[in-house]
């Protein structure tokens, strides 16, 4: 029983340190839209619009969509964990667009913790000693062709 309880205070004491953790990264999108995994895995029948400041192509609006997407820290860097992730949040949008009858997502956004941070060159990513995690917002759209 001593073990039992000792093991537990032990187990309290590290997953409150492991909890603490939470680093903020800002990373380029263009590397994850030109790696070898995202061509192989996403493709480029779905098309991937990032930030609102530009204006999206001209289509019906079939909804919006939110993925969170956490991978496995541990053995990664903080930056390869959040390549997996973001690939991990792309796949998921492109599955959803499918579904949807979509052909493009547009105004994708950084959504973590429910927070926007809009940019067409960078996504946001959160890593901490155990899970890293992507978190995107976008809209499902049916191009006009």
């Amino acid at each position: 029983m001593r073990v039992f309880k000792a093991m537990l205070v032990l187990g309290i004491l590290l997953g409150h340190d492991a909890d603490a953790r939470d680093a903020e990264h800002k990373l380029r999108i263009d590397e994850i839209l030109q790696s070898a995994d995202f061509k192989s895995k996403v493709g480029n029948d779905v098309a991937f619009h990032f930030g609102k400041r530009r204006p999206p192509p001209a289509g019906r609006a079939l909804g919006e969509w939110v993925t969170n997407k956490k991978t496995n820290a541990t053995n990664k860097s903080d930056v390869e964990g959040c390549r997996w992730a973001m690939l991990s949040a792309l796949i998921e949008l492109k599955e959803r667009a499918r579904k949807e009858g979509g052909d493009a997502i547009v105004n994708i956004v950084s959504f973590y913790r429910k927070q926007e941070f809009d940019s067409d060159t960078l996504y946001e990513c959160h890593a901490g000693n155990f899970v890293t995690g992507v978190a995107l917002k976008g809209t499902v759209v049916k191009r006009n062709r």
